[in-house]
């Protein structure tokens, strides 16, 4: 078990840059590479403090590299490896990185593992993007017009101030309602029953750890 007072910040194999990883171990200080995360992290110049995953894309030379005791080997095929690092952290906060520019079904395991009901609170940073999945109420101070996208991953309701949309009523689900690219017109404050991502320009991670 990987814990931490302060936050655990985990490291995939896809879209990431020495910036990203700095932003993330600035709030979340321990590192967690999701096995081929490993390479990612060595290639930015961090040695992992510990590598989870089924160890199939991780490369010779990163397992070479890293500590023998840093490496936990979990051979269960039924859990991504991003999941399989959630399972294994106890923190108030996981920061993402690497998550992104994957194949596309990976991205989407990504961010369905960010909404199962076990998931610790997680945030997710993309290139353009900072991606939560929506806590029962949270209060965001936003710019007017800046970008607020809502993704249902199941049956959502909420009520919501400061939208340009409101979005009290609506019946959301991944197949039927959306919301994507919402726009704020001040602070804005949600209040959602059900799964939902929360997706916000990139600039606006220091208002989501603010809420958070």
């Amino acid at each position: 078990m990987i814990a931490h007072p302060e936050g655990v910040t985990v490291i995939g194999g896809g879209a990431v840059e020495g910036d990203d990883l700095a932003q993330a171990l600035a709030v979340a200080p321990v590192l967690v590479a999701a096995d081929g995360g490993a390479d990612s992290a060595l290639r930015l110049g961090r040695m992992p403090d510990a590598v989870i995953g089924d160890l199939d894309s991780v490369s010779d030379e990163a397992r070479a590299r890293i500590p023998p005791e840093r490496i936990h080997h979990v051979a269960e095929q039924d859990s991504t490896d991003f999941t399989k690092c959630l399972r294994r952290i106890r923190a108030p906060l996981v920061m993402a990185v690497g998550f992104a520019g994957l194949r596309l079904d990976h991205n989407l395991a990504a961010l369905t593992a960010m909404v199962a009901p076990d998931a610790p609170r997680v945030v997710m940073l993309a290139p353009d993007d900072v991606v939560l999945a929506a806590p029962a109420r949270i209060a965001l101070d936003l710019q007017a017009g800046t970008r607020v996208s809502l993704f249902p991953m199941g049956p959502a309701t909420g009520r919501s101030s400061g939208l340009e949309w409101p979005i009290d009523g609506i019946d959301f689900a991944p197949a039927g309602r959306v919301g994507t690219s919402n726009r704020a017109t001040g602070p804005v404050d949600l209040q959602i029953d059900g799964p939902m991502l929360i997706m916000l320009p990139r600039d606006c991670l220091r208002q989501v750890l603010a809420a958070l």
